[in-house]
């Protein structure tokens, strides 16, 4: 089944290139549920095989697509407000849970929390609410996410490339796949935990979200 999926998204790649690159990207930073894990790596993989593609371009259309997402999270919480998104986010995969966790990671980081959210699983979709309820300069949170949006598009093109290596991973054999699987679920749960979910618990010491 994963080697069908992944030989279904290799030929929408063949025809959307980075437009396809961009737009899923987009869906990734905004409140759709889609890794940009399974988005650069396939498209760096075909890059790197056929040359259909730039590993350059990819980068480019992963960041475009990036800022897109992430600018209209960003709008969207900015012309809500903190009030309306607290009480009409959980309609959109936004409970209020995630709010405050988000606030408290901002207020922990501040402006530079934007760029190091750009390279974090579960948070660098979520940073745009607390920079827009609190109206950031816009330019300075553009210029952050495109920065950090840029970094992690480039090394998931490496992992494109090295994974593209792998005959038995591409082949679908099971054992290999669950080696890549097994390795990226520990990095990535690692990076989340030590850098992102200690930071989003709420403090006793903290005042009420309320």
């Amino acid at each position: 089944m994963l080697k069908a999926l992944v030989d279904w998204y290799m030929g929408a790649l063949s025809t959307g290139g980075y437009p396809l690159v961009g737009l899923l990207m987009a869906m990734e930073s905004s409140i759709i549920p889609l890794p940009s894990e399974v988005v650069i790596p396939p498209a760096a993989h075909l890059a790197y095989q056929q040359k259909t593609m730039s590993l350059a371009g990819i980068v480019a259309a992963g960041t475009i697509g990036s800022w897109i997402g992430a600018s209209v999270m960003y709008w969207a919480a900015r012309w809500a407000g903190r009030p309306l998104l607290l009480r009409y986010g959980r309609y959109v995969l936004i409970p209020p849970e995630k709010v405050f966790g988000a606030e408290r990671w901002a207020r922990r980081f501040g402006s530079m929390g934007v760029f190091v959210a750009r390279l974090l699983p579960v948070v660098r979709h979520l940073i745009g609410l607390p920079a827009g309820v609190v109206r950031m300069d816009y330019a300075k949170y553009s210029l952050y996410t495109v920065l950090g949006s840029c970094i992690w598009c480039a090394v998931l093109c490496w992992v494109g490339v090295a994974a593209g290596q792998d005959q038995q991973l591409m082949a679908g054999q099971l054992h290999r796949v669950s080696l890549w699987l097994g390795g990226a679920v520990l990095v990535l749960g690692g990076m989340y935990y030590f850098l992102v979910h200690r930071h989003m618990k709420a403090d006793p010491a903290d005042p009420s979200p309320d």
